[in-house]
């Protein structure tokens, strides 16, 4: 299918429909730096299975304009009334997620303020889930605070730039004008709108994923009141991509209610 474009809330988006208009309808977002592409492989298998598959990119990636940078900066809950706005203006009812890494992030935030619109969750390598500090978090706080003493404050910025470029992640230094977005985004705790999610939910993950470590699917599969998880073992954040035919027949099987 060909990839279309919109707008919505004053924003030009990226959208693509496939499969079978009439079939259950599917949503599917991908994770943060990716584009409709990135879920490519999902959108086929299930368009292929008789879904009416959406995929959309995101506000500030693929061919959707940036959120607005004023007058607050989005954070996921930005994202997720976007996200809303798009099931209302698609006239989807009830449709199922997919959610991957930034994407799961927004997937959540939906079960949770937006439960009468859709309908079962699939998290795949969810973001979401904050992990404790580490040291060099701890030291970079304590870099920042010092930086903020009279008669240093000028240097803030020169040695903020410096600490982006050489200890930020590789996200963070390719977010370009999305930086304040990615801040407020990876800074939000989502387990408490994990707990309120009441559709029935299933967790994806990959046993080597280093971005959202196995632990966090754990906290998620204990938090959310109807979930489950299912672990590729071998497999890393992309687990999605890489057991692709197990993912698609799992996601189906779930979505069909066996």
């Amino acid at each position: 299918m060909t990839i279309q474009t919109g707008m919505l809330s004053g924003l030009r988006y990226g959208y693509e429909v496939s499969g079978d208009p009439a079939g259950p309808p599917v949503l599917i977002l991908h994770g943060w730096g990716g584009q409709i592409e990135s879920m490519a492989n999902v959108a086929a298998g299930l368009a292929a299975r008789g879904y009416a598959i959406h995929v959309l990119d995101l506000p500030g990636f693929g061919r959707s304009a940036p959120p607005p940078d004023s007058p607050t900066v989005w954070g996921v809950p930005e994202y997720a009334q976007f996200v809303a706005g798009y099931l209302q203006a698609a006239g989807l009812n009830r449709p199922h997620l997919i959610g991957h890494s930034f994407g799961g992030r927004i997937s959540i935030v939906l079960g949770a303020d937006y439960a009468a619109q859709v309908g079962k969750i699939v998290l795949t390598s969810s973001a979401g889930v904050l992990s404790p500090p580490t040291l060099r978090d701890k030291l970079v706080g304590a870099g920042k605070a010092a930086l903020r003493l009279p008669g240093l404050n000028l240097l803030a910025k020169p040695i903020s730039a410096i600490a982006k470029n050489t200890i930020g992640s590789d996200d963070l230094r390719a977010a370009g004008v999305l930086e304040p977005v990615f801040r407020k985004v990876v800074a939000q705790d989502l387990v408490p709108y994990a707990a309120r999610i009441s559709a029935p939910t299933l967790l994806i993950w990959g046993d080597q994923d280093t971005a959202t470590p196995l632990w966090q699917a754990h906290t998620l599969e204990k938090t959310i009141p109807d979930a489950g998880l299912v672990v590729f073992q071998g497999a890393g954040h992309f687990a999605y991509q890489e057991r692709g035919t197990d993912f698609i027949r799992i996601v189906d099987t779930f979505f069909k209610g066996a």
